[in-house]
């Protein structure tokens, strides 16, 4: 059987200058369109974006990116820095993670997919989060138990698609978690019930979360007034 090839996943959170909107109009626009276009010339990767302007504190902007090495997204991430509006930006949260087949999902279905392809959802939701080390000395089958009741709460919220990847020795965290949905109250409410789950019992830490809407380039711009 051929080997997947490797794909690594980043949520990269940007804030902005506050000076940057004291340009000009002209200033801002030409800025923007330099940022944009430096975002659509790289096609090593994919890079969707996101606004999280007024969501959370020191973040503007996601971008949700994949790549086949982190080499691409360190020289994508130099050439967006130093490009129009780039420079006025500065990384405030970046989770990595790398994709591989879960070993507890033996059939994925539309609800664990790569959410690199076909249309985005409005809202995208990314957490990294760590299980502690109890977790990973129980057996396998042991654990397997207690995902299949946390698959099988998530089963009841198909409006909700997940994308898990590892993060073990490429981040502080073990796994980066995100979720894409047109359904916030039924996002949370999946949320809720799953607090309730056994595999709950051994989550460490899952902060900080980033909610973003989805929106074009262009779109962004004009919400941060470009």
């Amino acid at each position: 059987m051929a080997t997947p090839p490797t794909r690594f996943v980043q949520a990269l959170g940007l804030a902005l200058d506050p000076a940057w909107r004291r340009r000009t109009g002209p200033e801002r626009t030409s800025d923007w369109d330099a940022f944009s276009s430096t975002l659509a010339a790289d096609e090593s990767l994919v890079t969707h974006t996101y606004s999280t302007l007024g969501l959370r504190a020191g973040v503007d902007v996601l971008l949700w990116r994949l790549a086949p090495s982190l080499e691409v997204l360190e020289r994508s991430a130099a050439a967006l820095l130093g490009s129009g509006t780039g420079r006025w930006l500065t990384i405030s949260h970046s989770f990595l993670g790398l994709i591989v087949p879960s070993q507890y999902v033996k059939r994925p279905t539309t609800q664990e997919q790569s959410m690199f392809t076909g249309e985005r959802s409005k809202y995208l939701v990314v957490y990294p989060f760590t299980k502690d080390t109890a977790w990973y000395l129980m057996s396998q089958s042991a654990r397997q138990g207690v995902m299949n009741e946390h698959m099988r709460i998530g089963h009841n919220y198909p409006q909700v698609r997940q994308l898990l990847a590892n993060s073990f020795g490429l981040d502080d965290m073990d796994f980066l978690v995100a979720y894409e949905t047109d359904d916030l109250p039924a996002f949370s409410q999946l949320v809720r019930d799953l607090r309730g789950t056994e595999s709950r019992r051994s989550t460490v830490r899952d902060a900080p979360i980033l909610t973003a809407v989805h929106h074009t380039p262009r779109e962004i711009g004009e919400l941060l007034g470009a």
